[in-house]
């Protein structure tokens, strides 16, 4: 089964994908600055069943849950200075992943539920929970 059935039932969006890191090069904070790693909703960055996603909340709001086909579920946690519009940002634990496993594309997002512009940390049990559980779909995931 293609992502394309799986996901039918939920909006499709195309955006500009890229990658990033907690990093100085994605975010100017070393890991001394008192928050490297936290997200614009103070939650800390993740990547596994349900990873950080930064998105402009006028086009995403925080708490959106989407499906990126060949990345996984994300949640929006994060905003950022350079994403505007239908742009968003994967997060990744380092930088070469960033390059060998993403860089910057253009591709279709399922809305799973849009957020009400917040998260917290019982959305994220919540949700993963719901991946795990096979409520959601579960593939295609790196």
């Amino acid at each position: 089964m293609t992502a394309e059935v799986a996901f039918k039932q939920y909006p499709v969006r195309t955006v500009v994908a890229t990658g990033y890191t907690a990093g100085y090069e994605s975010t100017g904070k070393t890991k001394d600055h008192p928050l490297y790693g936290i997200t614009f909703s103070g939650l800390t960055v993740q990547r596994g069943i349900l990873s950080t996603i930064a998105a402009d909340p006028s086009v995403f709001p925080l708490g959106t849950v989407l499906y990126v086909p060949d990345y996984g579920y994300g949640i929006v946690m994060d905003t950022g200075g350079a994403i505007k519009g239908h742009k968003i940002d994967l997060y990744y634990e380092t930088v070469d992943e960033v390059y060998n496993d993403w860089g910057k594309k253009s591709t279709d997002v399922y809305v799973i539920e849009e957020g009400d512009g917040s998260v917290s940390k019982k959305d994220l049990a919540y949700w993963e929970d719901q991946i795990s559980s096979q409520a959601l779909p579960a593939f295609n995931q790196k």
